[in-house]
């Protein structure tokens, strides 16, 4: 193996230095959210379970960068272009699969939520 295939690799390995910024970031990413829980800091639910879903999003871009270690340069793009593909692809399945299930119960059983009241 000559010198320049091992300098095409070089950004693929992390050091011992960002694998524990990496830790570090994860511990915090998941303390915080559990004290918000535990604390109940937030009196509306919502409010903390959209919180809580921001800290989840930005723990797997930590992930992605400190352990996964993608980025732009790695692969020549193609890593992260295969994961903005699947986010789309992701995006697409879950918001037209929601729609489908919404407006197949508003126009499929418009009557059950009277029937639902009446029942025991």
């Amino acid at each position: 193996m000559s010198a320049h295939d091992h300098d095409t690799h070089a950004g693929t390995h992390g050091t011992m230095g960002s694998y524990m910024i990496g830790f570090g970031l994860s511990l915090l990413l998941t303390a915080i959210p559990f004290w918000l829980v535990m604390d109940k800091t937030f009196a509306n639910p919502q409010v903390t379970a959209f919180i809580i879903m921001g800290f989840a999003v930005v723990q797997i871009v930590v992930h992605m960068i400190y352990f996964l270690h993608m980025n732009t340069r790695s692969e020549g793009g193609w890593s992260m272009m295969a994961l903005i593909f699947t986010l789309v692809l992701v995006v697409i399945t879950l918001s037209g699969s929601m729609w489908v299930m919404y407006h197949l119960n508003a126009n499929m059983m418009p009557h059950m939520e009277h029937d639902m009241s009446q029942m025991p």
